[in-house]
């Protein structure tokens, strides 16, 4: 990130509109949890259209600062600095349709700076205690903040994810039944260059606000045939350099063994990538394809970027390198940039086609990949979903 002292951060950024990230596929099936470690669903409860939110303005913190302990809302838990977690109740659960948007809110506190922030869910064994080892765990958003200086306007960047899959999740009888599920916020900021550069923020820890509202729509439909679901990694770093972020040092892949309990048909992928790395020559500047493979079949091979990040100059009200005095050219943006401040980052769905049951390969490959000088990643999440 363009952060000079943190290279991962948090949010979820879109249009001012609200318009729907432009990512290959927002939605999907997604998959209910059962017992032996897939999602099915069945039984699918009628809900009544709303509108509510799960977080309203909650306050973020140093992220490398000890735990605060300011009150919160009585029903969210806060893991720590950058994170939050809340149980959906019954009467949450009971206002879902079977489509669904999630939109996402930041405004600036005391961090002036382009940080990572994403949405999760965690499925809990009932009546357990929230642990981050035990249970299924998936990302369904990922955002970019803006450079934004608290005391200038727009000071709201927003962000609006479709995800009629999650819609379907939340609203399986049996999931609800076998796990208390929770929503999952975090953003990872710092203070420190706002405390000098931004008026007001001298001694100030405070960060980020941040609001995730779950926004019903009409039209859905929910799936006739249970639907399984199995996490494969969940906001994991891949480098050539780590051990335990790659395959073999010296090269930039991952792979995964994946145990299916039962056949899976219509088996689809959902995937999340970006890279960082702020040094010069990082891999935040260069972009480079990515090769997703499957069973050892290349499945997919994209190279992210290649938009236009002028759209979200206007969320950018504190100045910085990336954006500069003036309007950039699309092909200009599009020859260096994988993500844009302000932005969404895609969700890719991947079609795989009927799978049987045992045991499967996936494998994610940056094979131009270089980490300059032993910094930055590509955080990555995926998770496999069928019927």
């Amino acid at each position: 990130m363009k952060k000079r002292m943190l290279i991962f951060s948090a949010a979820i950024l879109l249009f001012a509109s609200c318009k729907r990230n432009e990512s290959e596929q927002l939605s999907g099936e997604q998959p209910a949890l059962s017992k032996n470690g897939t999602l099915s669903l069945a039984n699918t409860p009628a809900a009544a259209p709303n509108t509510f939110k799960v977080f309203d303005q909650i306050l973020f913190y140093d992220g490398y600062a000890a735990t605060v302990t300011a009150p919160v809302p009585a029903d969210v838990t806060r893991l720590s600095n950058s994170k939050y977690i809340k149980k959906l109740s019954t009467t949450d659960l009971s206002k879902l349709s079977n489509s669904l948007d999630i939109k996402v809110s930041i405004t600036p506190y005391c961090d002036n700076y382009d940080r990572i922030g994403s949405v999760g869910l965690s499925f809990i064994p009932k009546n357990s205690a929230f642990n981050e080892n035990i249970g299924k765990h998936i990302e369904v958003g990922r955002f970019i903040t803006p450079f934004m200086d608290k005391n200038k306007t727009p000071n709201v960047a927003p962000y609006l994810f479709s995800t009629d899959n999650v819609a379907n999740l939340l609203r399986d009888a049996g999931v609800r039944a076998s796990y208390d599920i929770y929503v999952v916020f975090n953003l990872f900021g710092v203070p420190y260059a706002a405390q000098n550069e931004i008026s007001g923020c001298g001694g100030h820890n405070e960060t980020f606000y941040g609001t995730i509202e779950f926004v019903n729509k009409s039209g859905g439909t929910d799936p006739a045939t249970a639907v399984q679901m199995i996490p494969i990694a969940n906001e994991k770093d891949l480098d050539n350099y780590t051990a335990n972020n790659t395959d073999q040092v010296g090269s930039s892949k991952k792979t995964y063994t994946i145990n299916l309990p039962l056949a899976v048909t219509d088996a689809r992928l959902y995937l999340i990538t970006s890279a960082h790395g702020a040094n010069s020559g990082g891999e935040e500047y260069v972009r480079r394809d990515h090769n997703i493979y499957f069973d050892n079949v290349l499945k997919l091979t994209y190279k992210p970027g290649g938009k236009s990040c002028e759209p979200y100059r206007q969320y950018n009200t504190q100045n910085n390198g990336i954006y500069g005095s003036v309007p950039r050219t699309a092909s200009d943006w599009s020859s260096w940039s994988n993500w844009c401040p302000g932005d969404a980052i895609p969700i890719r769905e991947i079609s795989l086609g009927n799978l049987t049951a045992g045991n499967h390969t996936f494998k994610i490959d940056v094979p131009t990949a270089v980490f300059k000088d032993k910094q930055g990643s590509i955080r990555y999440s995926v998770y496999l979903q069928g019927r």
